[in-house]
């Protein structure tokens, strides 16, 4: 296959590449930009706090939530002395929505929603409602307890590493790229292009993971106990649908450069030179079956050149016994029948 088969073999692989690195830029900028609203719908969760009330429920079914939460060292009236401060505080908004890179803020009119400002882009990024809803120094902020301050801790950790997750991700990507135009010279191109796609690959689909999980779990247990008080917690699904076809993409194109590294030489199969023959040209064998001349590699005439009676010559007359045609009635470049193997 020459280098036109192999460009078209390359082709697939850096396509579905391309469309990986979009897809994690697209998870990137959620939640980045308060004007677009395109951008405003990819974000892992939501926190609606626009119906929040100090308790709707009983007591039991309360502290039957923290319990499922894993909160034990904090009681009701605790968690609801925080929920009127939160209540009371009139500069909170309707809704918070979490981002890779910040949030953002918005206010809720009927059934739609309207996002007023994003924070500024942070790296190793996390959402730290104490501090958002100032009860980091309050008394509610106290009374929260070393389980809350524990939960927010692991989150914190698993936050970096998702963060990082999808910055190695983005640069593996943009190096595969960036590697793959030298795939369509040579196999070894492929091959090391194949070894940046799998560590794309494990990198985007570790972070696609984390944040499923972290934001899941998030929403499973904390979001029982915070409905007890008119808080909604949702998981967005334009986001986590990005990250998920960064991970196909990327599997796909690391499939499809494996491929190419053992398939799709760019070499011509013409372009080699014969074995024992300096000029390089095609040499070809003589099949069986087919007519040749009779020449000097065919006995008895090609042994032994025949010379009449009567001349003075090297080489002896044929044999008395010998009974071929004498080779002076023979026509020239005479045929034998079939040539065997």
């Amino acid at each position: 296959m020459g280098k036109a088969g192999r460009m078209a073999c390359i082709f697939t692989p850096y396509v579905l590449t391309i469309a990986s690195l979009i897809c994690i830029i697209m998870v990137g900028l959620g939640c980045t930009n308060a004007s677009s609203s395109t951008l405003n719908n990819l974000y892992f969760l939501r926190l609606d706090i626009s119906n929040i009330t100090a308790s709707s429920q009983t007591t039991t079914e309360i502290e039957n939530a923290l319990r499922d939460a894993g909160i034990t060292s904090v009681t009701v009236d605790d968690l609801t002395s925080a929920i009127q401060t939160i209540e009371n505080e009139s500069g909170l908004a309707d809704y918070y929505d979490i981002g890779l890179w910040g949030y953002c803020e918005g206010d809720i009119s009927g059934s739609k929603t309207n996002i007023t400002s994003c924070s500024k882009p942070k790296a190793e990024f996390y959402f730290d409602p104490l501090s958002l809803f100032g009860l980091e120094n309050t008394n509610a902020g106290s009374a929260l307890g070393t389980d809350a301050k524990k939960i927010m801790s692991v989150y914190k950790a698993v936050s970096k590493w998702m963060f990082i997750a999808y910055l190695v991700a983005f640069i593996a990507t943009c190096a595969q790229i960036l590697v793959g135009i030298f795939a369509i010279c040579s196999r070894w191109g492929s091959c090391v292009t194949t070894m940046v796609s799998i560590v794309s690959f494990l990198f985007t689909l570790g972070a696609s993971l984390t944040s499923t999980i972290m934001f899941s779990i998030a929403k499973g247990s904390l979001g029982t106990a915070a409905k007890a008080y008119g808080v909604k917690v949702s998981m967005g699904t334009n986001i986590y649908a990005a990250t998920w076809l960064a991970v196909v993409f990327s599997l796909a194109g690391t499939i499809f450069w494996m491929f190419s590294t053992c398939c799709c030489s760019g070499r011509s199969p013409y372009g080699h030179k014969n074995r024992g023959n300096a000029r390089g040209s095609v040499t070809a064998e003589k099949a069986p079956y087919t007519y040749e001349p009779i020449g000097a590699g065919h006995p008895p005439f090609g042994s032994q050149p025949y010379a009449p009676q009567g001349h003075n010559t090297a080489y002896p007359p044929p044999p008395a016994h010998h009974n071929d045609i004498p080779m002076t009635n023979q026509r020239q470049n005479a045929y034998e029948p079939f040539r065997h193997v």
